[in-house]
């Protein structure tokens, strides 16, 4: 095997990637080698090379947290794998004994990190990951598909039937549609609701909820959000609020938007303080409100599954696709919203 490979690095905000040659990883024992073939590119990623929002835990690093490939290399204690296996990446790695992980809860690991932000990532040529963080990707599931899968499909997978433990027949409402929020929407009907209702302000992306199965469409600089949703569920609300923005507003709006005894989680990340109601309100009512971050290996092999079964489709969820050596255009494609992307993925040979 050559010595070296190709990676996008970051060495600091506001500067393009460089795409450089840099040492293949050395394994430990229960480390595996992947040849990349696609990594898919996120707000995340966004936040850390334009805004300075994510710091990276150093510099310069690789980035990049969805990716997806072949075995090309096994640890000396690895089991279960080998060399050739197609297989894709849960992003968190983590401890395995603090109460958070033995509770089922591995993706707000006390001592979490991330590929791509605390460790190397996969916007290179190879990438090297503990075993456990593996996923087994079916031959007739892409690459690409397999890479986004992992967060952009996940996360909200572990939002809808996880942190809001949706129920089927229910009513859902989801604020936001871009690369979470679409696939929220899937997910919600894919897993029983009763009715599903998109709220977004841009009309191509209510357009394309509708496409992957939303019942009911917001635009919120037309109607309000929980007036219509009131007047959409003959006044009672809906059972479950999703929201994948992380602006005051709309995680306000789905507050004001559940039946008595529903439950808003909140993906969207954002720095703006959230008002609750008052406490007579909040107590008497019942309501939840959630945060939901991440997602499980187990939760991210349930996804694949469903992607490969047919239950799930992705096919139109990724909007552009960029080499290697153009990782900086692809994420000026994602920064300005070029096209309304969904998902960005880099191919790597």
């Amino acid at each position: 095997m050559k010595e070296k490979m190709k990676a996008a690095r970051f060495y600091k905000v506001g500067e393009p990637l460089r795409v450089e040659k840099v040492p293949i990883p050395v394994l430990g024992p229960e480390e595996v080698l992947i040849n990349v073939k696609a990594c898919g590119i996120c707000g995340s990623d966004i936040h850390i090379v334009y805004e300075g929002v994510t710091p990276t835990a150093y510099s310069p690093i690789t980035l990049g947290h969805e990716p997806s490939g072949a075995i090309t290399a096994l640890g000396s204690e690895v089991e279960g794998w080998q060399v050739g296996d197609r297989v894709t990446v849960n992003p968190f790695i983590t401890c395995g004994k603090c109460i958070n992980c033995l509770s089922g809860n591995s993706q707000i690991c006390m001592s979490r990190r991330v590929i791509g932000i605390h460790t190397e990532g996969g916007l290179a040529e190879f990438l090297k990951v503990p075993s456990k963080n593996l996923v087994r990707l079916p031959d007739h599931v892409p690459f690409d598909q397999g890479g986004i899968a992992v967060d952009a499909v996940a996360t909200p997978f572990h939002a809808i039937t996880n942190r809001g433990a949706l129920k089927v027949g229910e009513k859902v409402a989801i604020f936001g549609c871009g690369g979470l929020g679409i696939h929220g929407v899937q997910i919600a009907k894919v897993c029983g609701a009763s009715v599903v209702i998109a709220v977004e302000a841009i009309d191509s992306a209510l357009e394309r909820a509708k496409k992957v199965g939303a019942d009911e469409v917001i635009n919120p600089r037309k109607d309000s959000p929980v007036k219509k949703i009131r007047e959409m569920t003959d006044g009672s609300g809906v059972d479950l609020a999703c929201e994948f923005i992380g602006l005051k507003e709309t995680i306000e709006q789905a507050l004001g938007c559940i039946r008595v005894g529903g439950k808003v989680v909140v993906v969207g990340l954002g720095s703006e303080t959230v008002f609750l109601p008052p406490p007579t309100t909040f107590v008497r009512t019942e309501l939840s409100l959630l945060g939901s971050y991440g997602s499980t290996t187990s939760e991210i092999q349930n996804v694949i599954d469903l992607v490969a079964s047919g239950k799930l489709n992705l096919s139109d969820s990724i909007t552009a696709k960029f080499p290697l050596e153009e990782v900086n255009q692809g994420l000026n494609h994602l920064h300005k919203k070029i096209g309304n992307p969904i998902r960005i993925v880099m191919e790597i040979d």
